[in-house]
């Protein structure tokens, strides 16, 4: 890895001094409380060693889409209530603005062992747009800048990307280092064999995903919606299945170059709709019915699916099997992560790229049971498909 890190900074770079750091604490919010706190304590790893150097972090995120503009409901008071409530032995604060005099003086007015969260960064209209005026306006609320939120490292950004035009040191902090060190070398030096599990609805998502890894995987299992494309390249029958029917050309030439490194599944969970799961029966992928839709991998996809991941010493994992918030189309979603929970105790490198599918894999009960599982959906896919984030494209870089 060739940018610095907060490990790198000596320890006059911190002590006393303004850390601002971009977080990502773009939590759901239920009632005024966090309902889903997994992306807050993600970053107190960074928090601490930061205050345990001296340093003072001022912490700037975004939550929601309030458009350029202060709306109540995406304030992040509830997300300061948590943060305290996560760290006891800390002093949390808050203060309702971000790039004003109170926030500038707020953050000056910081105390040993205390931490500053300001207001959310979409409501300032230059953030999204990368205003350079913006960008200079944060780059007072610190001394040094750490980037320490991978789930918005692909946005180019005022708080992610152009705050580091005019504030330096500018490095990365643990969790953004945890999550390239998975999601960037762990892919490009794998322990073989290397096998990517890709699911969700629609290949048109995934294909620079699937050019990226390839060629460098040994399988690549195919589930979700998306494998019904392909199976419309095979010329098979796929119901009221979702189909991409400008992507079945695509879909026949990756089946005539990939040969057998990508592995369709072999049967389906199909019913005539989605709310009628009562009707659901298994078919094999040669006999989906007319009338009736694929929303599920059926058992032997299951069985072969998990079979491959046993075997593999490195997985990546993007996209559900099925529709897994409606049982029982959640069985493929289950095997899949079950295979990757009984292959990380055999020494595999499991690693969960975000996205829907960290959301299956939190709802089954397996988060510490993976290697690895990504806090952001957008940017694990980016990552994966091999662009450069703009969010560490813009961090000092190590001497070589």
């Amino acid at each position: 890895m060739d940018y610095k890190t907060v490990r790198d900074l000596p320890a006059d770079a911190l002590r006393g001094r303004r850390a601002l750091v971009r977080v990502d604490f773009n939590v759901p919010l239920e009632d005024g409380r966090v309902g889903d706190d997994t992306r807050i304590r993600a970053a107190i790893p960074t928090l601490e060693l930061l205050l345990n150097a001296g340093a003072r972090p001022v912490l700037l995120s975004h939550l929601g889409r309030p458009k350029g503009k202060p709306e109540a409901k995406y304030s992040l008071a509830p997300v300061a209530r948590r943060l305290q409530e996560l760290m006891p032995d800390r002093t949390v604060r808050f203060v309702g603005s971000t790039d004003d005099d109170a926030a500038v003086a707020a953050t000056h007015a910081l105390g040993e062992g205390e931490v500053l969260l300001l207001e959310n960064t979409r409501f300032l209209p230059g953030e999204e747009s990368n205003d350079e005026a913006l960008s200079r306006r944060l780059a007072q609320l610190g001394d040094l800048y750490v980037n320490d939120a991978f789930g918005s490292a692909h946005r180019a950004h005022a708080s992610t990307e152009g705050v580091t035009r005019f504030l330096r040191p500018a490095v990365a902090g643990l969790l953004m280092e945890k999550e390239l060190e998975y999601l960037g070398t762990a892919t490009e030096h794998p322990d073989r064999p290397f096998v990517a599990v890709l699911g969700g609805a629609k290949i048109s998502g995934k294909i620079d995903v699937i050019e990226q890894l390839l060629p460098k995987v040994d399988r690549m299992l195919i589930g979700g919606a998306m494998a019904c494309t392909f199976f419309k390249a095979m010329g098979l029958e796929t119901g009221k299945s979702l189909v991409e029917a400008d992507r079945v050309e695509m879909a026949k030439e990756l089946l005539a170059r990939a040969g057998d490194k990508l592995v369709l599944p072999l049967d389906a969970c199909v019913a005539p709709a989605l709310d009628a799961a009562a009707s659901a029966h298994r078919v094999s992928r040669s006999a989906i019915p007319s009338d009736e839709a694929m929303f599920d991998i059926g058992p032997e996809s299951c069985q072969l699916f998990g079979d491959v991941v046993r075997s593999a010493r490195t997985v990546v994992w993007n996209g559900p099997m099925g529709v897994f918030e409606t049982p029982p189309f959640d069985a493929g979603t289950r095997a899949v992560a079950n295979a990757m929970a009984e292959a990380k105790e055999l020494g595999t490198t499991t690693i969960v790229g975000g996205g829907d599918s960290a959301a299956a894999v939190a709802a089954f009960g397996l988060e510490q049971a993976m290697s690895h599982v990504s806090t952001g959906g957008g940017a694990s896919l980016e990552l994966l498909e091999g662009k450069e984030l703009p969010g560490v494209a813009a961090l000092d870089r190590v001497a070589r």
